[in-house]
Parts: C-alpha cells; structure tokens; sequence
C-alpha cells in the first residue's frame, strides 16, 4: 500500500491499531472508534499525535465534541459504491471545521479521487502501488470545477460572474 498526501507519495508515519492488544509506547497511532471509547483517557496521556479511524457506518457527529484532539481522522471507503465517507467529509470540513488530515482509506479508487479531493480528503492510501503515482499526478489534472470546495477555491460559475460583480446596470434604481 502506498501513502499520498497533497499530490506526494510519502512515508506513512502513522501506525493502525486494532480494538484489541496492547498500544505501542510510542509513535502516531490510528485507532478505531471502539478503541477510543475503551481506552480513551490512556490515549490522551499520550503525547504522540492522535488519529481515528471511522468506518462508513459510524457518523462523525459521534466525535464531534473530541475532534479537536485528533491530528487525523480516517474515514473507510469498504466498498467503491458505499458513498457515506463523501458525506461524512463535507461534514467534517464544512460543518465542524476540522483542519487537520482527512485520510480516505480502504477501497479508494483512482477513479474516485477528483471527488474525494473536492470533499475535503487530503491524504489517501491507495491499495495499488501502480495507482500512487497517477494519485499524486491527479491534483494538477484539473483547476477548475464546477461544484463548490471545501477550500474556499472558486467555481467555474463563479469564475465567470466575477467580472459582473461591481458592474452597474444602466436605469437601475437605487
């Protein structure tokens, strides 16, 4: 598996931990859900960054409130036509204004990339090693869009009204 973050491949730093066994002392963990609510005050005495791993059926608004303590959130693509991460994204990044990684894991298809970008995801495990370097191209390939960003970047539509925008229309009351 490969690692892409920001249109790089990169190491991944980040170590997956399962519901079950001990934490490792050290480095950045990921841990399920499940495992934060077991354990959650032994991984905030930890001074190593702290992500989570959501899967599809389990909704952000269940961290809402401990967002801020997470470095990273992980959100799981199990399948290529379970969409609930799309929207799970939009939430964390419009909704609750979560700035730190957004990593899209799982089954996460080149295909799907473009969209995943435009909902917040800025850093992808990509299952093939012969995708990563078509991931990391993908950035580039596109810069416009037509739907509203996450980032604030401007549409297409809204590309084209702004020259329109201070014009006066002639006859018009004030």
């Amino acid at each position: 598996m490969q690692y892409v973050k920001h249109g790089k491949i990169c190491a991944d730093e980040w170590l997956h931990v399962g519901n079950e066994g001990d934490l490792p002392g050290q480095g950045n963990l990921i841990v399920p859900l499940a495992r934060w609510a077991a354990v959650r005050d032994e991984l905030l005495a930890r001074k190593n960054p702290l992500g989570i791993k959501l899967a599809s059926s389990e909704a952000p608004e269940r961290i809402r409130e401990d967002l801020g303590r997470f470095d990273l959130v992980a959100l799981e693509f199990p399948v290529f036509r379970d969409g609930r991460a799309y929207s799970h994204a939009r939430l964390l990044r419009e909704q609750y204004g979560f700035k730190g990684e957004l990593r899209a894991a799982g089954n996460v298809l080149y295909d799907q990339f473009s969209f995943m970008h435009r909902c917040g995801f800025d850093a992808y495990e990509v299952q093939k090693d012969s995708d990563a370097q078509r991931f990391a191209k993908a950035l580039s390939e596109f810069t416009v869009r037509y739907q509203p960003d996450p980032d604030g970047s401007p549409s297409i539509m809204e590309l084209r009204l702004q020259p329109y925008r201070n014009v006066k229309t002639v006859g018009a009351r004030p």
